[in-house]
């Protein structure tokens, strides 16, 4: 039995808030446990200079951990000073979002993930791209108001392509664990971070021993406990998107 009374293949309590804030055509709070992201999803009509021409849109995210979110209070980035962290995560939900989506059909348009930890308990990442995929079809069903000069908006599924979704997964011993929290983590001989689509092609594997190693046998068994936790939270990202999710049942 683990420190919150879980079965090793059971997620924590995962929930999705949508319309969260009033503001942005994509605002998603999502929970796993304790772990508390706020998701936002933003359209600009502009995109980066390399890409002004091609007709071809863009995707990036930003991450950032809110000061009350840990025990300790978190700095904020100021004067230059980058969070190395932070900066690897937000590319790593930028990844994980671009490889479902087409963004030759979005048009010279940037969608803007923006993913703002307000209570970290273990899993944040992972947690900011399964609200941000949320976050994403939202604003791709709620078109801006488009200047005279625009290109039509695009069908949501002529731009996503699959659904995308992370989780956390650890080696404690010789138990394989699935969607660890913060106390689990840490002490945790190997961890993965797992990420992929709906229809379970990978993503990408993140995966290092803490002072430890690990065979073949047992980063595989950590990879199908992952695919298992992927599935179910496929399942509540389809009912949270009810007749926005693009793909059937």
């Amino acid at each position: 039995m683990r420190i919150d009374g879980r079965t090793p293949e059971q997620l924590r309590p995962l929930r999705f808030e949508r319309g969260f804030t009033g503001q942005a055509p994509g605002s998603v709070l999502v929970r796993m446990g304790r772990t508390t992201v706020l998701c936002t999803c933003t359209v600009e009509a502009s995109v980066p200079p390399f890409l002004v021409g091609t007709g071809k849109g863009w995707m990036t995210a930003e991450y950032a951990m809110l000061p009350g979110s840990t025990q300790t209070r978190k700095a904020r980035d100021r004067g230059g000073k980058v969070d190395g962290r932070g900066v690897e995560i937000q590319r790593l939900i930028g990844r994980a979002i671009r490889a479902i989506v087409d963004l030759s059909a979005l048009g010279e348009r940037t969608l803007y993930l923006d993913c703002d930890v307000l209570e970290a308990d273990g899993g944040t990442r992972t947690a900011a791209i399964n609200g941000a995929f949320v976050a994403l079809l939202d604003a791709l069903h709620s078109p801006p108001k488009l200047r005279p000069d625009s290109p039509p908006w695009p069908e949501p599924r002529a731009v996503v392509r699959d659904s995308v979704a992370a989780v956390s997964v650890g080696l404690l011993g010789e138990a394989v664990l699935l969607d660890l929290c913060y106390t689990e983590d840490r002490d945790a001989a190997v961890d993965l971070n797992l990420i992929a689509t709906g229809s379970g092609t990978l993503v990408e594997v993140q995966a290092g021993g803490e002072e430890a190693t690990f065979r073949r046998d047992q980063l595989d068994a950590l990879i199908t406990m992952g695919l298992h936790g992927i599935a179910q939270i496929r399942d509540a990202q389809r009912a949270a998107l009810a007749d926005r999710w693009l793909w059937g049942n």
